[in-house]
């Protein structure tokens, strides 16, 4: 009878569905993938697969061919330490308390390092073997961590997470000139972005620099063929992407494009196909930060993501809906202090400066070692540079908006068009709404963390039930703002209980350039607040007001700290003085000798640059 014989299209939905069942055990019965990490340093992505038709990368670019290219991948922060801490703990480094570079500030003991989960699965975990998580170390995560690490030593059918750092794009690798003449990229044929000028020493460190990220790309080549000879290729998934952007002046270190995106390819192989968002060879704008990496890997091996993880996985079984935003943070950058929130949606990228009166430009001794940076500093002074080149040295504006789209190297700001001010307000209200959800511990000026840290984790201080977070970021904020009609409030928070307020209230009445012989008066009884981050704000408040003695007997007494970080912040200050900071000279002359021997090299470079002016 008809009616016992399968119709045509229920046939074709039984054998789709019989098909369907048995592609899904065939998945469940694959092994974890292994998953490497190929890591270069300092790098922006200066790769023919991302359109720099001047880079000479064949080995990424083939590999981009065969992988899915990500165009929305950003660090968290634009230097390495922090951005190491969010990838090894799925955690924002500001709401840690770990952005500070090179801090040893603790976390909570429950957050584990994410390859101690893998390990805990059964993976062998290797790192080749920089580290530099900017907290206390957990050296149980890794089964091989060091220069000869490798994932050859695991057992067999074991699968492996394995990190492999190349060194040769960082920084310091511009430090020790190439002759011109033995350069492979032509330096009068260098691109450049619009924000430097092209001095000779610039157009060199670029050229060397495009040299570097073609031998990284070489390496990149050799770290490929060893996992093909290993045997292992068909059974890995493979991460490509820099540690944060760079590395010239104005990009490592900064809130910019040029300093917070990255390149980042993942490849698939065939085995596990089912596991990439799109086909071998296309790309994907899905926005994803460093905060997102733990998660993912944990994400595609199975693991369960602990709850805890402030990031999203953007592949595997755990994958979440696509982030609407990415943030980022920058924090003290080794001698020198400043605070700046960023938001970037595909479009925009919205900058938030919490200490608009600083300069880009403050001097930094290791970013200072690259000769492009002496050179750009020479041409602003003599007068030489247009109104873009010359920004970097001079006080910012509290907001900047950039469409990423439109102009790459984020140089028209346009956070006071009339046009942009919906898309202003949006990332504005979404920057603040983020601080205080993640509670941005490194709102807290790092003396006061330092202290804190000696007793518990600035991450959970932060959270007590008698800790007013919020109003010390709205603190920060009404401070910053550059709105004169703000002033009588933070008057009013002079006298706050908390000494996050009242730091933040000194910083907005000097950012304000509030010189009232009230405001004087007062600051000159706060000079003895119990807290020396506030004593410090109201010295240098005081020297911007014309009060000299004081403000120098504050950062004079301030340099006996036992806290290496308290003079390191002394030592900003009197940064402003100039010539005026004589009378300190054998207190910062002290200072540096009782450094000898301390773990912390930022005091030492932020007295000596002092001393060099002095002398």
């Amino acid at each position: 009878m008809l009616a016992d014989k399968a119709k045509p299209g229920s046939l074709i939905a039984t054998l789709l569905l019989t098909s369907l069942f048995w592609s899904c055990q065939q998945k469940e019965e694959l092994t974890p993938p292994n998953i490497l990490w190929i890591v270069s340093e300092d790098n922006s992505p200066f790769l023919g697969a991302y359109g720099d038709d001047f880079a000479t990368t064949p080995t990424l670019d083939s590999l981009a061919a065969l992988s899915v290219l990500y165009t929305n991948a950003f660090a968290t922060t634009p230097v390495c330490a922090p951005s190491r801490s969010t990838l090894i703990t799925g955690m924002y480094s500001a709401s840690l308390g770990t952005l500070p570079m090179r801090s040893p500030y603790p976390i909570p003991d429950y957050m584990r390092f994410f390859p101690n989960y893998l390990r805990d699965a059964g993976y062998y975990t290797t790192n080749n073997s920089k580290k530099d998580y900017n907290t206390v170390d957990q050296p149980e995560c890794w089964d091989e961590s060091s220069n000869k690490a490798t994932y050859q030593n695991r057992q067999p059918g074991q699968p492996f997470f394995h990190v492999q750092n190349i060194f040769i794009t960082h920084e310091s690798q511009i430090h020790d000139s190439i002759p011109w003449g033995d350069l492979k990229h032509d330096p009068t044929k260098v691109p450049m972005p619009a924000y430097h000028p092209r001095t000779k020493d610039m157009e060199h460190d670029w050229a060397q620099y495009y040299d570097r990220v073609q031998q990284m790309d070489s390496q990149v080549a050799g770290i490929l063929a060893d996992l093909k000879k290993s045997g292992e290729a068909e059974n890995t998934i493979v991460f490509y992407y820099s540690d944060h952007g760079g590395v010239l002046g104005r990009s490592k270190r900064f809130m910019y494009e040029s300093g917070l995106h990255i390149p980042l390819i993942i490849n698939f192989p065939e085995k596990y196909k089912h596991l990439a968002p799109s086909a071998a060879g296309s790309k994907s704008d899905r926005l994803v930060n460093f905060a997102d990496f733990g998660p993912t890997v944990l994400s595609l091996a199975g693991v369960t993501v602990p709850d805890y993880m402030q990031g999203d996985a953007f592949l595997g079984s755990q994958q979440a809906e696509p982030k609407q935003y990415a943030h980022a943070y920058r924090g003290r950058m080794d001698e020198r202090i400043d605070l700046a929130r960023g938001v970037r949606d595909k479009q925009f990228r919205y900058i938030r400066n919490y200490m608009p009166h600083k300069p880009n430009g403050q001097h930094l001794y290791y970013l200072w070692l690259a000769r492009s940076m002496p050179s750009w500093e020479k041409a602003f002074k003599n007068g030489e540079l247009n109104e873009v080149q010359s920004r970097f040295w001079l006080p910012r504006p509290a907001e900047e908006l950039y469409d990423v789209a439109k102009d790459p190297d984020n140089i028209n700001n346009l956070a006071t068009d009339p046009a942009y001010a919906n898309t202003l307000l949006e990332l504005r209200n979404e920057n603040l709404k983020w601080v205080k959800e993640i509670r941005d511990a490194n709102f807290l000026p790092e003396p006061m963390t330092a202290e804190i840290s000696e007793v518990q984790p600035v991450f959970d201080y932060v959270r007590g039930k008698d800790f007013r977070m919020d109003y010390v970021i709205e603190t920060a904020d009404l401070a910053s703002m550059r709105d004169p009609s703000a002033l009588p409030e933070l008057i009013k928070r002079l006298s706050d209980p908390n000494a996050a307020v009242r730091y933040w209230a000194v910083t907005g009445t000097m950012i304000l350039e509030d010189k009232s012989p009230e405001t004087k008066t007062t600051l000159i009884e706060m000079a003895k607040d119990s807290s020396a981050s506030v004593r410090l704000a109201v010295a240098e408040a005081l020297y911007k007001s014309g009060v000299k003695k004081e403000a120098l007997d504050i950062c004079i007494s301030e340099l006996q700290s036992p806290r290496a970080i308290t003079r390191v912040y002394a030592a900003n200050v009197l940064e402003e003085f100039g010539m005026d900071a004589l009378p300190a000279k054998q207190a910062l002359e002290q200072s540096l000798a009782d450094s000898v021997g301390q773990a912390m090299s930022e005091m030492p470079k932020a007295v000596n640059h002092i001393l060099d002016k002095l002398n």
